[in-house]
């Protein structure tokens, strides 16, 4: 396990499968990046529609909903673009077509350093993490490749590393030092999933200690991932740079 924090990467790219994944999975991190002059990029493979408890919802306007808040936390992150391929959430497939989509972004947006679920996390039950982790990894090995759809999105690239967040067996972690509060901003920004992911009841008698709730909740998994190697706060990951 290591600590010694990653040297800022120029271009990042971080891969979630909804709204809001990528910044639990390392927002902090994002946030410091971005804060050292990283050009930090999101990419968003579903459109979040399945992502409420009401029955009579509008899905549509969900969706637009969603990417607002995607944005809005892009902002408090100090990301500067998000991408959304717009997949169906909850339908997400790690096949050929959806592959191309991740190569296209990545040989676009070139990043030296890609961000992604972790497809090999045992038992992980939501299929959309899964096939999104597999995109990430299958994806950079396309991009890399000239004969995997060439010239879809640019001449080939290959990123320097990768990193999985939700990992089975991290073996890196980034000290989040003062961008912890900026994740959990950015996480707030996802004001649609307040009463189904984060357990905030909006504008109730209970929403401020609700929030305060939420928010120990963010710092508390930041002390366990930091605990991986004996550090502070931190979020923990699987480094890979073989690629």
């Amino acid at each position: 396990m290591t600590r010694a924090p990653i040297e800022v990467p120029r271009i990042v790219l971080a891969i979630g499968a909804h709204p809001d994944d990528i910044e639990f999975g390392c927002g902090a991190t994002l946030a410091r990046w971005a804060a050292k002059g990283a050009d930090v990029h999101l990419l968003i493979l579903t459109d979040g529609s399945k992502g409420t408890w009401d029955e009579a919802d509008d899905l549509d306007a969900l969706v637009l909903r969603r990417q607002q808040e995607a944005r809005d936390a892009e902002a408090a992150l100090g990301a500067r673009h998000v991408h959304f391929l717009g997949f169906v959430d909850g339908e997400l497939e790690s096949g050929a077509r959806e592959r191309a989509s991740v190569c296209e972004v990545i040989r676009t947006v070139r990043p030296s350093l890609v961000l992604g679920h972790d497809p090999w996390k045992r038992y992980r039950l939501h299929p959309d993490h899964r096939h999104a982790g597999w995109l990430t990894v299958d994806g950079i090995v396309a991009a890399r490749d000239p004969h995997f759809f060439p010239g879809l999105g640019g001449p080939h690239h290959r990123p320097d590393s990768l990193l999985l967040f939700e990992a089975d067996q991290p073996d890196h972690v980034e000290p989040v030092d003062d961008f912890l509060a900026l994740k959990i901003d950015a996480l707030l920004a996802h004001r649609s999933q307040w009463r189904s992911t984060m357990q905030i009841a909006a504008a109730s008698a209970t929403e401020a200690s609700d929030r305060a709730a939420f928010a120990a909740r963010i710092e508390a998994q930041a002390r366990t991932d930091g605990a991986f190697d004996g550090g502070g706060p931190g979020e923990a990951f699987r480094v890979l740079t073989d690629l």
